[in-house]
């Protein structure tokens, strides 16, 4: 008997042994299934939604150009139509403006580089001989504002000049580019880059994830 009761001790103590491992499986495994999920949920929510408009609205006077031609970012919101569509005239004033070979090759490389997808369907707000493209009033605004630029600021690069017609993109189509901003963040791509934002570079990312939103000065 008492053979027995040994025997059935090592039994019971190798079952409970056993229990114990399988028991410490199980936590390992839903520990690591919860680390997973949350990462996956910060990839999806905590991407989307990130982003709030106060970080991408430009907001200011122009600290190059501003003063000179008269225009402000704040001029150009869904609260104030009329001094929106001013501005958008005074950027655009300068949309006829004769450029010399080396500002239009400049001109090619910045105007080919940035549409208007939200008012019109063009590939970009001019076509590869420079000519206009596109017959909004926006792109008037960005054309004239790219060619101010090259003449009385030739110093500043075309990246410098792109970005800038991003911003006032960006004041035009506020709502849409808060989204769009939501979907660059989301892949890892810095929104704040007024480039990644509103250039052709990452022109339809945002598709399937937006719906639509208002548009300031006429189109």
């Amino acid at each position: 008997m008492a053979n027995k009761t040994k025997t059935e001790k090592r039994k019971g103590g190798q079952i409970d042994k056993e229990l114990y491992i399988q028991i410490g499986l199980i936590v390992i495994l839903v520990l690591v299934i919860g680390f997973n999920l949350g990462k996956v949920s910060s990839g999806t929510s905590g991407g989307i939604g990130t982003v709030s408009a106060s970080e991408i609205i430009p907001t200011g006077i122009p600290a190059i150009y501003g003063n000179d031609m008269g225009v402000s970012y704040n001029d150009v919101s869904a609260s104030n139509p009329k001094l929106a569509d001013t501005t958008i005239r005074k950027l655009a004033q300068y949309e006829d403006m004769e450029l010399s070979s080396e500002e239009m090759a400049r001109y090619i490389t910045i105007a080919g580089s940035i549409s208007c997808e939200y008012c019109c369907g063009a590939n970009s707000i001019i076509f590869n001989n420079g000519e206009r493209a596109c017959g909004c009033a926006h792109s008037f605004a960005m054309r004239g504002l790219a060619k101010y630029l090259l003449r009385n600021h030739p110093d500043m690069t075309n990246d410098a000049i792109l970005s800038e017609l991003g911003k006032w993109k960006v004041l035009f189509f506020p709502d849409i580019h808060e989204q769009k901003a939501q979907a660059l963040e989301a892949n890892g791509i810095d929104s704040t880059n007024y480039i990644n934002l509103a250039s052709n570079l990452y022109r339809g990312i945002e598709q399937g994830q937006t719906s639509g939103g208002s548009m300031v000065g006429g189109c």
